[in-house]
């Protein structure tokens, strides 16, 4: 991996001001590209504001279309990579969480959220594909929120070469203090466990749609120790550099990187539907056989 000065935006997003919130983000790529930055992630669904009500459905935007146009346009005149998210609206009528990536030479893909929360799914429609994506000597994955709480995807996007996870969230509620204890239980083993690292960063604000979001940006190295953090609801742009050397000081330890000793053989109980309740080492009143697994 190559070295990367990143920059993650805590922001407020209107839900339904999407000219405005473009404004906005405009703004924020300029002031990141003026301290260095090569890339710039944006939380979850900051360009069309993020909503559980229907007020989303006639907020939501194809792709491609007038708003991913407009990234475009932001990438090209900065020469910085964005990742910027927006509720889409496919030729079905469908409804998407999804994140655009736009390079200065045009998009490079979208991902849509494969896990849905219980608000969610009533409005919106899960993606089912687990793109990466590549920019100047790095590879790296995106998560939105909530399919964060599943640590299977992070491993997945490790396995096919990630070394950065971009988590951009929509999570309301609660104070920035909180939210930063409830990403440290979760995200910490995201790193951790994959050997990467990972930038999440928090809408702000009153969204004008009956939600309130308490900001919050992190960055975590391969250890999953905190490199840098803004723990705040003020709006901001957290820089932090991301290094090969510390990725490698990871990766080359037999001891520190895990993935290589996985054993998929054990693990065919992945992929099977299991009913909830669990209760001890049976399952419904039968004792697991690893067999059986």
């Amino acid at each position: 991996m190559d070295d990367l000065r990143i920059a993650a935006v805590v922001m407020r997003s209107v839900v339904g001001e999407t000219s405005d919130n473009l404004n906005r983000m405009k703004a924020w790529v300029e002031k990141a590209a003026s301290m260095g930055a090569g890339l710039v992630c944006f939380p979850e669904l900051n360009l069309t504001g993020y909503s559980v009500r229907e007020t989303i459905l006639s907020v939501a935007e194809p792709i491609p279309g007038a708003v991913s146009e407009a990234v475009m346009e932001i990438a090209r005149e900065s020469g910085v990579l964005l990742l910027a998210g927006l509720a889409e609206k496919d030729d079905q009528g469908r409804i998407f969480a999804s994140h655009l990536v736009a390079s200065p030479e045009g998009v490079q893909g979208v991902y849509r959220k494969c896990h849905l929360s219980p608000f969610e799914q009533r409005l919106y429609c899960a993606g089912n594909t687990l793109p990466v994506f590549r920019f100047k000597g790095i590879t790296f994955g995106i998560e939105l929120c909530y399919d964060t709480h599943f640590p299977e995807l992070s491993t997945l996007l490790a396995l096919k070469g990630a070394h950065i996870l971009f988590c951009p969230h929509a999570s309301p509620r609660g104070t920035p203090d909180e939210k930063q204890s409830s990403w440290l239980r979760h995200l910490t083993a995201r790193a951790y466990d994959n050997g990467v690292f990972v930038v999440a960063c928090n809408q702000t604000g009153n969204n004008s749609d009956g939600l309130e979001f308490p900001g919050l940006a992190l960055v975590l190295n391969p250890l999953g120790e905190v490199i840098t953090e803004h723990v705040s609801e003020d709006e901001a742009v957290l820089l932090a550099d991301l290094r090969g050397a510390e990725l490698a000081h990871v990766r080359e330890n037999q001891m520190r990187f895990f993935l290589p000793k996985r054993r998929p053989e054990l693990y065919r109980g992945l992929i099977k539907r299991r009913p909830a309740k669990w209760s001890g080492e049976s399952f419904n009143g039968k004792v697991i056989d690893l067999l059986d697994i």
